[in-house]
């Protein structure tokens, strides 16, 4: 039985993915520094950008090494909107690579 916590982070994913539905992620950021990724998720949701962190877990799985960077994804008819966002807020150097 998942704690309040968890079933909340569910409930949010099964959201997005609803959001999400019929449309490509692409990475639009990958790092391993969590204030940046904070800041990142915070611009795209003031933009009311649709977005959505993977990996943030994988650390735990990994035994908390940080090796596994984790990725802010954002859907393929908005990453246009959110590099130019990331661009405009100094951060354009952080923006993986389109192919990604």
């Amino acid at each position: 039985m998942p704690i309040d916590g968890q079933a909340r982070d569910v409930n949010l994913v099964q959201i997005i993915v609803r959001k999400a539905e019929d449309r490509i992620l692409k990475a639009l950021v990958k790092s391993n520094d969590p204030v940046l990724m904070g800041y990142v998720c915070s611009l795209l949701k003031g933009a009311d950008i649709t977005h959505f962190m993977l990996d943030s877990n994988m650390s735990i799985m990994e035994g908390s090494v940080g090796i596994i960077p984790r990725r802010v994804m954002v859907a393929d008819d908005q990453i246009a909107q959110a590099r130019t966002l990331l661009h405009e807020a100094g951060l354009a150097h952080e923006c993986a690579e389109p192919d990604d």
